[in-house]
């Protein structure tokens, strides 16, 4: 018998009216989405976003999501210089009579943005649902980012200024108040707002930041005085420049004093902020060490350098699988990621899971490889308890006991150009190794153009090498790091090579670990940091060093 319940007429038919969502994207950190936001974005049918706003959400938003392109007013047709985006309330509109669910994501705050504003009246007026979804304004966390807190325990007051639609009254009125200014302005107007200011009876000497790319791996900061900021950004070499339009932040009071942001500049003070870092590995092996790469403020940039590929012949893999469902192993050991993922792939081709490892020991060498056996469903039996290496689990690897160990075989699902010392090291304790091919790894394709241009060119401030291959494959598909770019390596051996390359290596992990690497690069560039304070020199990036400068040898 069938299963009974309600008809679907006993249902309201669904309505063919979509729905749009207004969500704050922030002021460009992906990370400060909220929530909400996030979850809005991953049920989204339509995205509609300015350029630069999309490049923070896209990448929450579900494969497949259409992004309509904006069609922008020339920015010199408008009163105000601001461009207008002259058919987003259509598009969002027509997307949403359609039935489907529409994103509409602007910079910083809704309730901020004027054209944002303007198009929920046009949706209210075409009877099409909206939410609204708030984000963070950029006139409050680009002074957090900037280390520079708006009220302090007297609770200050606190004034917004749009600089570019600001009236004579609203300067006069913020420029007769001691309240913190928050002004909103572009970098070409900044000198016009702090003289706007003064006229209306700030004093010259009123401390002044002015941040720009805030909350982004691109932010600086600047401090002056509302009397001096126009010389400070001309003696930064900040103006004139092409990227006078950019949007800044200004804010006005004695909490921009330099000696209190001195103290309170966590983000531009990041041990590696804004270094561009070459990750030779793809990004799903790459994730948690850029992840790492991003909390020092590294902008982190994945090249594979090495493909996986089937192996030529598969059946001698296949007899191995097979031989682990009937018992003919009594251990299987997995040294790398892509075994661990060859071997799984096989299983499921076979319609096999995590079960068929009952009664068989497993071994895995690294936290990476035991982490993807855990997300397969099965926990290792052994994992070296110090060097993550083949020598490392031999060191711990128990010799053959033929009154406990009822087989003594062992599976080695391994890469064709894998070393013999693990094989060999088995069988000095007494083991049978089946060594089986499971995966080939071959160099990967040459990366784009303006990569390569940029390893070879000095646009990279350091690269993180892993080993000796990702040395050798590197240099072979993209050419060899300049010399101004910081060669940091995982190990002795991946050294050696790398020096063997051409390279001077300037940072050596204490230990064969990618988040050691990592932590010992973070270290490297805090002491680069902190020399050119002392000496009083302005911090500044390897790449941004004179090019054929020499370098000095530094190894931590």
């Amino acid at each position: 018998m069938s299963p009974t319940g309600p008809a679907a007429s006993d249902f309201p038919a669904l309505s063919p009216q979509g729905q749009v969502t207004f969500l704050g994207a922030g002021p460009g950190d992906p990370g400060l989405l909220t929530l909400r936001a996030v979850e809005a974005l991953a049920s989204a049918d339509v995205l509609v976003a300015e350029p630069d706003v999309l490049d923070v959400v896209r990448g929450h938003a579900r494969a497949g999501v259409s992004t309509p392109e904006l069609t922008v007013v020339d920015v010199s047709s408008t009163a105000a210089g601001v461009p207008v985006l002259r058919d987003a309330a259509n598009l969002v509109m027509e997307a949403a009579k359609g039935g489907r669910r529409v994103v509409r994501a602007v910079a910083g705050d809704p309730g901020l943005d004027g054209n944002a504003g303007v198009e929920m009246l046009a949706c209210a007026a075409a009877g099409v649902p909206f939410e609204v979804v708030p984000g963070v304004a950029n006139a409050v966390g680009v002074p957090a980012y900037a280390g520079v807190p708006l009220r302090d325990a007297q609770g200050a007051d606190v004034r917004f200024v749009d600089a570019r639609t600001a009236s004579d009254r609203c300067w006069s009125e913020v420029g007769a108040s001691d309240a913190t200014a928050v002004v909103s302005t572009t970098l070409d107007s900044v000198a016009a707002a702090a003289g706007e200011l003064v006229s209306a009876g700030r004093k010259p000497d009123t401390p002044l930041t002015v941040t720009i790319g805030g909350t982004t791996t691109r932010q600086r900061t600047w401090t002056a005085t509302l009397g001096t900021i126009a010389q400070t950004l001309k003696q930064a070499k900040v103006l004139p420049s092409p990227e006078g339009h950019r949007p800044v932040i200004a804010v006005v009071g004695e909490r921009s004093s330099a000696a209190q942001r001195d103290q309170l500049a966590w983000f531009e003070s990041k041990p590696l902020f804004g270094w561009k870092v070459l990750v030779p590995r793809t990004k799903e092996q790459a994730a948690s060490l850029s992840d790492q790469l991003r909390s020092y403020g590294a902008v982190p940039h994945e090249v594979p350098t090495i493909a996986v590929e089937p192996p030529r012949t598969p059946q001698q893999m296949e007899r191995a699988v097979k031989g682990l469902v009937t018992g003919r192993y009594e251990w299987i050991a997995f040294t790398s990621v892509n075994a661990v993922k060859a071997v799984r792939e096989k299983f499921e081709e076979y319609g096999l899971d995590a079960r068929a490892f009952a009664g068989i020991k497993v071994a895995a060498v690294g936290e990476q490889t035991a982490a993807a056996l855990v997300d397969f469903g099965v926990k290792p039996d052994l994992v070296p308890s110090g060097e993550q290496s083949a020598a490392g689990l031999l060191e711990d690897w128990p010799p053959y006991d033929p009154v406990f160990d009822p087989i003594d075989r062992v599976f080695l699902p391994r890469a064709d150009i894998a070393t013999e010392t693990l094989v060999a090291g088995l069988i000095e304790l007494g083991w049978e190794v089946d060594d089986v091919t499971a995966y080939r790894t071959v160099r990967a394709s040459p990366p784009p153009a303006d990569t390569r241009e940029a390893i070879k060119g000095g646009g990279f401030d350091a690269v993180l090498f892993t080993s000796s291959s990702t040395v050798r494959n590197l240099v072979g598909i993209a050419g060899k790091p300049h010399n101004v770019t910081v060669i940091a390596c995982i190990g002795p051996a991946t050294a050696k090579t790398a020096e063997e390359h051409g390279l001077r290596v300037d940072v050596l992990s204490p230990e064969p670990s990618v988040h050691k690497l990592a932590e010992a690069l973070s270290a490297f560039g805090a002491q680069r940091r902190d020399a050119a304070k002392e000496a009083g020199d302005p911090v500044t990036r390897p790449s941004e060093r004179r090019p054929g400068a020499r370098r000095r040898r530094t190894t931590t």
